[in-house]
């Protein structure tokens, strides 16, 4: 039964850490998109 339980938080806990980085990188990703519609607006000016 403990196995089982340790099991488990374990596989909650990798989950939870590689949905972190995985909203981070999806978060960098935005950023330099906008980043990039930021100078070619201001190319355009």
């Amino acid at each position: 039964m403990k196995k089982n339980l340790l099991l488990i938080l374990l596989v909650v806990a990798v989950a939870v850490v590689s949905g972190c980085n995985t909203f981070r990188g999806a978060g960098k990703d935005v950023e330099a998109g906008g980043k990039g519609m930021q100078n070619i607006a201001d190319k355009n000016d």
